[in-house]
């Protein structure tokens, strides 16, 4: 079991964060976040999330141009803003990632259970990506508010990857945080049955 310090680091301290310090992550961070991130499970291990870390100042300014208006500023001042894609040809890959059985043929021609796939095993690696970054002692701020179009015609044009959402990382400043909002109690939201 985990210790307080780390129950803290992932969830009772962990914020979601709009305002950014002046300090860089680095690519080995980076690196690192995917590296614990992939580990997660996902449905026959088909790891469908495609990343996108926009770091240079043109590329956090190029995916501001597809953000809603009150998260354009946000998306220019962290230090690194990722997409979290979802690749709609996962199964391609599942010959390589789920090689004990003929998975890859549970999809052929049923796009109503690729898009579905896609999407809700993204979702999840989304919430690893998240957890992973709280890890490696990033602060993360997870954003829905974009132009899907425009950020699927910006950064993956000519691919089968579409975007999920958006999630900047870095050092987030805690004198900028809004006061925490409520969360349902367990009896509001769970059923022992």
């Amino acid at each position: 079991m985990l210790n307080d310090t780390a129950l803290a680091t992932l969830f009772h301290n962990a914020r979601t964060h709009n305002v950014w310090l002046d300090k860089p992550v680095s690519n080995e961070q980076l690196h690192h976040i995917y590296d614990l991130m992939k580990w997660g499970p996902t449905s026959a291990n088909s790891s469908p999330a495609r990343i996108v870390f926009a770091k240079s100042p043109e590329a956090r300014q190029k995916l501001a141009a597809c953000m809603a208006p009150g998260n354009a500023d946000k998306t220019r001042a962290a230090p690194v803003t990722a997409i979290i894609g979802m690749d709609m040809a996962f199964h391609e890959k599942l010959p390589q990632l789920f090689p004990h059985t003929d998975a890859k043929s549970w999809f052929a021609g049923n796009q109503k259970l690729i898009d579905a796939t896609a999407f809700r095993n993204s979702s999840l690696q989304g919430g690893y990506f998240i957890m992973a970054a709280r890890a490696v002692g990033l602060d993360c701020g997870p954003m829905s508010g974009f132009d899907e179009a425009k950020v699927n015609a910006a950064f993956f044009a000519g691919t089968s990857v579409k975007a999920n959402f958006i999630c900047s990382i870095g050092y987030g400043d805690p004198g900028k945080l809004f006061p925490r909002s409520p969360r349902l109690s367990f009896d509001e939201a769970c059923t022992i049955l």
